[in-house]
């Protein structure tokens, strides 16, 4: 098992703030931020109580978590997903890590995906049961920190951004159109951040019943800041810019309060969320070689298989099944008899014919039913060692 860096402790400062914009009637976004290692309860942060802030403290060996949701859907719909979202979040992540006494950083993350999936179960059923929320919705980016790995879940276009030596990193992916064409070469990043279809999303939590969650770590290091945000923010405020407001900003609220101030500022046509989070403690190393980027999870390493395969061994045993199982009869189909009770006036079937290579497999098998036993026994034999490959590669 893999255990995050614990030379000393991991501190971190939290400023969240959440504004309804320049254009909207109500706010659907909401956000989240819960100490794991503590029972304390954590409600999301959405119109109504708008700010919160985390002098310096102690992330616990539980860990901490960020969540921003950006609810869709019209009416009140769209704020009752993102709110259902931080909720069901932080009520699974609590019930499947924080009180249990699990230490791997594995399961942390597993958690974490996990957690999101029932999220979009439980606002899937609650619009599947109530026809005047059908079609709400809402995009999801959450990250966990536990010692000095962030692991984050992705659904939709919110964001996470590091920002590390006065440079904004993008550390997770849009499931957008845009993004999409970005990735086939089809469009430029600059191109796609001005198009009138940046806002087309491929995925969010709630409307399907189930959802593709992009999960993915990134380590950070003392003076990283975490920045994550809906779209309301990223969509006026490009990285550069996030660097620089809060580079100039004197304290982490007042750079907090910067980043909205600005979204409104070009317009404000959305709501508009963001956390922003200072990342530091002896637990955290002074500096990191790699380079911030989106990294997709794969688990740790010693996880996964490393005995060697004996192919020649695999290949030994095909073929010392083919060898001991009885001879497959040649693939012509003889035709059944005409019944004794059949009318004499009915013509008899002609003596035999070839089976076509595409003739459909139930039609096959029945025409072949005295020779399949042989042919199973193969098959079942064939079966069990492709399992057993599959399961040293997984």
């Amino acid at each position: 098992m893999t255990t995050p860096v614990t030379a000393g402790p991991v501190s971190i400062e939290v400023v969240g703030r959440t504004d309804v914009g320049r254009r909207r009637e109500h706010n659907e976004d909401a956000f989240l931020v819960a100490d794991l290692s503590t029972p304390q309860p954590a409600q999301p942060v959405t119109e109504e109580r708008e700010r919160l802030a985390w002098p310096l403290r102690t992330v616990g060996s539980r860990g901490t978590l960020f969540v921003v949701a950006d609810g869709m859907g019209g009416a009140t719909a769209g704020e009752l997903a993102s709110g259902m979202a931080c909720a069901v979040i932080l009520d699974e992540v609590r019930a499947q890590w924080a009180e249990t006494t699990a230490t791997d950083p594995d399961r942390f993350a597993q958690t974490l995906r996990l957690a999101t999936e029932r999220a979009n179960q439980r606002i899937h059923a609650h619009a599947t049961a109530h026809p005047d929320t059908k079609g709400m919705g809402t995009t999801v980016t959450l990250a966990g920190l536990l010692g000095d790995t962030l692991y984050l879940c992705q659904v939709g276009d919110s964001r996470a951004y590091l920002v590390r030596r006065g440079i904004a990193t993008q550390i997770t992916k849009d499931q957008s159109l845009m993004q999409r064409l970005v990735d086939a070469g089809e469009l430029t990043a600059e191109e796609a951040e001005v198009s009138e279809r940046r806002n087309i999303i491929l995925q969010a939590l709630g409307p399907e019943a189930r959802v593709k969650v992009d999960l993915t770590v990134q380590r950070v290091q003392r003076g990283d800041l975490l920045v994550v945000c809906s779209d309301g923010l990223s969509g006026q405020v490009r990285g550069p810019e996030i660097a620089q407001l809060l580079g100039a900003a004197t304290t982490l609220a007042s750079g907090c309060d910067a980043l909205i101030d600005r979204a409104n500022a070009t317009g404000g046509p959305d709501n508009i969320t963001a956390i922003v989070v200072r990342l530091d403690g002896a637990g955290l190393p002074p500096t990191l070689a790699e380079v911030p980027r989106h990294q997709v999870y794969a688990g740790p390493p010693q996880d996964r298989a490393t005995v060697p395969i004996d192919r020649a061994a695999i290949a030994s045993a095909v073929a010392a099944a083919e060898a001991t199982a009885p001879a497959v009869p040649p693939t012509r189909v003889t035709a059944r008899p005409a019944s004794a009770a059949a009318p004499a006036a009915a013509p008899a079937s002609a003596p035999t014919s070839s089976a076509k290579p595409d003739a459909p497999k139930k039609k096959r098998a029945a025409a072949q039913a005295p020779s399949l036993a042989p042919s199973l026994t193969v098959f079942a034999i064939l079966v069990l060692i492709f399992v057993a490959l599959g399961i040293l590669l997984s």
